[in-house]
C-alpha cells in the first residue's frame, strides 16, 4: 500500500501530519501550529449575561475558541451581543457558531463570529430514519439540492473571512447516506466530503473538518479514512478531533483520550475539544494534558521498521482481533486480561477489595465484582492465604519455583533469565521483554516454541505507542502468535508529578488505541506506587471504552449546551445510580432532540429531552413512550429495560 493510501506517513514512528493554514479571527490553526484547546458553552445562548460569564471562565482555564449553539435565527443574532460584552471586558476569543437543521441561523451567525459549524447530515437532509433508494441520477439531483443551500453560506464565509467546520457525526448521518453507505466511517467520509468537494469548487478553503462519534473505535477509523481520502484528492484540511458524547468522571476522559490520543499518536488532529457531562471549563485542563504530550515530539525513526505494518495498513479501517493461540484463558477469542501488581506490599485480604474481590467475614467468604482483576502479581512475597477462586498469582520465576501450589501460581521472566532457564511452568509463564529485547531472534525464537507462554510488552522509547505497534508487526512478520499482555509503564518522575490523571490519560491513549486496533490481550499497570483501586479501575475502563471486555453500564451522554432542556449533570448522575449494575447495556442521555435518536448511534436505550419538562425513550432508535414527565421519565427508563428483559436486581 503506497504512502499516499496511508492516514500517516509512517506507521513505526511519529509525525505531525502535514496541513493548510485556517485563519479563526486573529487565530491560525494548522500544522504549523501548535494543537488548539476549544470547548463549548453550555448556557441558552439568549441570556448573554451567563454566556459571557462562562466564556470567561472557559478562557481563564486555557480554552482558545469556543462554541455555542445557534439552533436559530435569534441565537444567531444574539452572537453579536455577545461579542461585544466580552470586547466590552477587554475579552478576545473566536466564537463559533454551532448549527443544525437551519441554513439561515448559519448565514447570519458568518456574519458575526469567526467560525461557523455545519452538520452535513442535517445542514440540507432532513432525518426520518428511512431506508430510501435512489438511482443515480436522483442521487445527482440531491446533490445539487444540497449545493443550491450551501452556496449562499460559502459566499457569506468568504465575504467576512469566516472559517467553516464540517462536523460529521457518526448518528446523524443522512438517510440518504445510509442509504447508500450505511452507518458506517465510509458513510461518515462521504458525508463531508460532499459539501467539501461543493466548498473546493467555490474556491473556498477556510475549512476544519471532524468525524465524531460516541463510539472510539468508529471515530478513529472515521477519521483515519478521512485523511486516506483527502490525501488521495490532494486536500490538506487541519482536523477538529473529538468523541462526542463521551459521559462524565473516568469514563468520559478515558473514552476521550483513547479517541483523540489515537489520533494525536498519528500526527493527526490540530485542535481538540473534550466532551464531558461536566461544567466546559473541566473539559479544558483534559485536552491541554492530551495535547501537551506532542508540543516536543521528536520524530524519532525506530530502527527495524516493520514491513508488515505498511502493507497492511488496511487494518487499521476496520476492527479485527489479531489472532493468537489460547494460553490458559489469554489469547484466542478470550477477552483481555487484566493484571494487578501488589509488588511491594505485604498481601493483606483488604488489599484485595480494591481490585474487584471484597470479603464478607459474617459469611468467611469471597465476592468477586465484573471489575475483578483476573491475576495478581506478588513478585517475590508469597500470599499468606488462601487467594479468591478465580484469582491466580504471579511470582518472579526464582519465588515461584518455592511455591507450593504451582496449579494456582505461575512464573513471570526477564527476557535474559527465559533464554537462560530449563525450568518453566508446565501450564502458564509469563515473560516480560522490551521492545528492543524483540530484535534478538534467539529469544523469538525460544517465545514461539514454548506454547504456554504469555508476552508482556513495554518499551521504554520516547514515542510507546508506534514503538510498540512496530513490535507486533515484527511479531506478524515472524509469526510469533503468543498472547500480548501491555505492560504499561512510565517514568518514575511522570508517575510522582500526576500519578492518577496522567496515567490515565496516557495510558488509555497508549494501550486504548492498541486494542481498538485489534491488537492485545491483556493490560498490566508496572509501576505499583500508585493506588491499587485506580489502576484496577482505569484498565477495565480502557478495555470498556476500547469495546474489548465490557463489565459495566455504558453511558452516553452529551455535554450539555443551550439547547438541552433539563440538567444532564444531574440526570445522568440520578440514572446512572439507579442502572450502574446493568453490565453491557448502554443508556445514552441527551438532552435535546439534536442529540437525540442520532446522535446516540448504538446504544440500546434513549432518555431524551423533548421539550419543557418532558422527556421522550427509545429502544435504539425507535420511540417507545412520547412526552413522560421528567419527574416519572427514569422509572419508565427502568421499567422498559424491564419490559425488555435486560433488566437484573442487584445482589445483596
Amino acid at each position: 500500500m503506497s504512502n499516499q493510501a496511508l492516514f500517516v506517513a509512517n506507521l513505526a514512528s511519529y509525525t505531525r501530519r502535514f496541513t493548510r493554514t485556517v485563519n479563526i479571527g486573529d487565530l491560525q490553526m494548522g500544522s504549523n501550529f501548535p494543537i488548539r484547546i476549544q470547548s463549548m458553552t453550555t448556557t441558552d445562548t439568549m441570556n448573554t449575561q451567563a454566556s459571557v460569564e462562562q466564556i470567561i471562565r472557559m478562557v481563564d482555564a486555557g480554552c482558545e475558541l469556543v462554541r455555542l449553539t445557534a439552533p436559530s435565527i435569534n441565537e444567531a443574532e444574539n452572537l453579536a451581543n455577545i461579542k461585544a460584552e466580552l470586547k466590552k471586558r477587554n475579552r478576545y476569543v473566536p466564537l463559533v457558531a454551532d448549527i443544525h437543521f437551519t441554513p439561515n441561523a448559519a448565514e447570519m451567525a458568518a456574519r458575526i463570529v469567526e467560525k461557523v459549524r455545519i452538520n452535513p447530515g442535517n445542514y440540507a437532509d432532513k432525518k426520518k430514519f428511512q431506508v430510501l433508494e435512489y438511482t443515480d441520477g436522483d442521487y445527482e439531483a440531491e446533490l445539487a439540492r444540497i449545493r443550491e443551500k450551501f452556496v449562499p453560506l460559502l459566499k457569506i464565509c468568504k465575504e467576512y473571512g469566516t472559517a467553516l467546520r464540517i462536523g460529521t457525526n457518526h448518528g446523524s448521518l443522512s438517510d440518504r447516506i445510509l442509504s447508500r453507505y450505511g452507518d458506517t466511517p465510509h458513510g461518515m467520509v462521504e458525508s463531508a466530503m460532499e459539501f467539501l468537494r461543493i466548498a473546493e469548487e467555490e474556491n473556498f478553503h477556510n475549512i476544519v473538518l471532524s468525524m465524531k462519534a460516541s463510539n472510539p473505535q468508529v471515530m478513529v477509523q472515521a477519521y483515519r479514512l478521512l485523511v486516506q481520502t483527502m490525501n488521495q484528492n490532494n486536500m490538506h484540511y487541519p482536523l477538529h478531533l473529538g468523541v462526542t458524547e463521551a459521559g462524565d468522571g473516568d469514563d468520559g476522559r478515558i473514552k476521550s483520550a483513547l479517541g483523540i490520543g489515537a489520533l494525536l499518536e498519528d500526527g493527526l488532529g490540530d485542535t481538540i475539544r473534550v466532551s464531558l457531562t461536566e461544567d466546559p471549563e473541566f473539559e479544558v485542563p483534559v485536552a491541554k494534558q492530551l495535547a501537551q504530550r506532542y508540543e516536543n515530539r521528536k520524530s524519532t525513526p525506530i530502527a527495524h521498521a516493520s514491513v508488515w505494518l505498511q502493507e497492511n495498513a488496511d487494518i487499521f479501517y476496520q476492527y479485527k482481533k489479531r489472532s493468537t493461540r489460547l494460553v490458559q484463558n489469554f489469547g484466542g477469542n478470550q477477552v483481555p486480561r487484566v493484571i494487578a501488581n501488589f509488588e511491594n506490599v505485604a498481601l493483606k485480604q483488604e488489599h484485595l477489595t480494591q481490585i474487584g474481590y471484597p470479603f464478607n467475614e459474617a459469611l468467611d467468604k469471597w465476592n468477586m465484582s465484573e471489575l475483578g482483576a483476573d491475576y495478581i502479581f506478588l513478585g517475590n512475597n508469597p500470599a499468606a492465604f488462601m487467594l479468591p477462586i478465580g484469582l491466580k498469582a504471579i511470582y518472579y520465576h526464582s519465588t515461584w519455583q518455592q511455591v507450593i501450589d504451582k496449579s494456582n501460581s505461575f512464573p513471570l521472566f526477564s527476557a535474559q533469565d527465559f533464554l537462560a532457564t530449563t525450568i518453566l511452568s508446565q501450564s502458564l509463564n509469563f515473560v516480560h521483554v522490551n521492545t528492543t529485547d524483540c530484535l534478538n531472534q534467539t529469544l523469538i525464537e525460544k517465545l514461539k516454541n514454548t506454547e504456554n507462554c504469555v508476552i508482556i510488552l513495554s518499551s521504554q522509547h520516547e514515542n510507546i505507542l508506534p514503538d510498540i505497534r512496530n513490535t507486533l508487526g515484527l511479531f506478524m512478520e515472524r509469526e510469533v502468535n503468543n498472547p500480548v499482555v501491555f505492560g504499561i509503564q512510565y517514568p518514575e518522575e511522570l508517575v510522582q508529578t500526576d500519578p492518577l490523571h496522567l496515567h490515565m490519560l496516557y495510558a488509555s491513549t497508549d494501550a486504548g488505541s492498541l486494542f481498538i486496533d485489534g491488537f492485545g490481550d491483556g493490560i498490566f499497570f508496572i509501576n505499583s506506587t500508585v493506588n491499587s483501586k485506580r489502576l484496577n479501575d482505569i484498565a477495565f475502563g480502557i478495555l470498556q471504552a476500547a469495546r474489548t471486555r465490557i463489565s459495566k453500564t455504558e453511558y452516553i451522554s452529551c455535554p450539555s449546551c443551550g439547547r438541552t432542556l433539563f440538567d444532564l449533570q444531574e440526570t445522568t448522575a440520578m440514572i446512572r445510580k439507579r442502572t450502574d449494575h446493568l453490565k453491557g447495556v448502554k443508556i445514552a442521555i441527551m438532552g435535546c432532540i439534536v442529540n437525540g435518536p442520532g446522535e446516540m448511534a448504538d446504544a440500546d436505550y434513549g432518555y431524551v429531552g423533548s421539550g419543557p419538562g418532558k422527556i421522550t425513550l427509545y429502544k435504539g432508535k425507535e420511540i417507545m413512550k412520547k412526552s413522560i414527565a421528567f419527574e416519572q421519565a427514569v422509572d419508565e427508563l427502568i421499567q422498559l429495560i424491564k419490559e425488555d428483559g435486560n433488566w437484573v436486581e442487584i445482589e445483596a
